[in-house]
């Protein structure tokens, strides 16, 4: 099960923030089609938020295909996001893990780390790699 989060110096919308930690959350492996989302009502209980912003993340999660809500049952995801094997998505975070200890040991703060991986990530894209 998912443990949705709020950071309310985002900049980012509480709902579009829900519909980004379940897309990471299929990314990464952690959901997998048949799983079933927090209901409304749990969601709201964790997060102080209106029962309609939670509506509206599961209805944009569910017209992009990725959940489908079956009444009186719940949420439900329909399809896995990313491509790559749960094996190798495990040796990836760990170098990065790694590479991430190596950023903050050399003195590197998060927001340095960001604008580095930002950086970098568009390196790679303008290379093709991404």
């Amino acid at each position: 099960m998912i443990d949705f989060h709020l950071d309310p110096r985002s900049g980012v919308s509480t709902y579009m923030q829900l519909v980004q930690q379940v897309k990471h959350a299929l990314r990464l492996g952690l959901l997998e089609p048949g799983d079933r989302l927090p209901t409304a009502a749990e969601v709201v209980a964790a997060l102080a938020i209106n029962p309609n912003t939670v509506l509206k993340a599961y209805r944009e999660l569910e017209r992009e295909g990725l959940v489908n809500a079956r009444p009186g049952l719940g949420t439900f995801v329909e399809r896995s996001l990313g491509q790559a094997s749960p094996l190798d998505r495990a040796r990836l975070r760990r170098q990065l893990a790694g590479w991430l200890r190596s950023a903050y040991g050399a003195g590197l703060d998060r927001e340095d780390v960001e604008a580095l991986f930002a950086a970098a990530l568009r390196d790679a894209a303008r290379e093709g790699a991404a």
